[in-house]
């Protein structure tokens, strides 16, 4: 008879395989929805982040970098892609000339909302239809402690002391 330990442990490896699983469909499912506009799911999230009230005016490439949980490194050659693309322009902070703030264009901005995310919504239409919106705040709530948990972890590591996780 197994222990609650390993009980806890084999189920957990279950979800975390899931989880992993659910980022490599969303990949390939999401990337399918909207590569008509010549978007990649990561540029989704690049635009989705930009399209945002708050940050209308950009973001910095480190607050891009921490909203989005990646890194810099990788969201430089992203960022550049999609400068080309012209769908964002890279410009320096006012006050600071040092930062690089990352601010959607005009016709970023289209592409976002007249294309991207009709499709979008689309999609999560198709995927979340057996999904009541119970058990869609149910499934968020849980994944934001799980976020929480591993930006814990990460900022143990890194031996930062800093809240946990913003809710998107």
């Amino acid at each position: 008879m197994k222990t609650t330990d390993d009980t806890k442990i084999a189920m957990a490896n279950r979800l975390f395989f899931r989880l992993y699983q659910c980022a490599n469909m969303l990949h390939k499912t999401g990337s399918r929805a909207i590569e008509a506009e010549g978007l990649t799911t990561q540029q989704w999230a690049v635009l989705g982040a930009l399209s945002r009230d708050p940050v209308k005016g950009g973001m910095s490439i480190g607050e891009l970098a921490r909203y989005l949980m990646v890194s810099r490194q990788n969201l430089s050659g992203l960022i550049g892609r999609m400068e080309r693309d012209g769908h964002v322009v890279v410009g320096t902070h006012g006050q600071d000339r040092r930062s690089r703030v990352v601010t959607m264009t005009k016709s970023g901005r289209h592409l976002w909302q007249a294309k991207a995310l009709p499709k979008i919504h689309a999609y999560y239409e198709r995927i979340l239809a057996d999904f009541s919106i119970n058990d869609v705040t149910h499934a968020l709530h849980y994944l934001l402690k799980m976020l929480d948990g591993m930006k814990r972890l990460d900022d143990e590591r890194n031996g930062v002391d800093e809240p946990a996780a913003e809710e998107v």
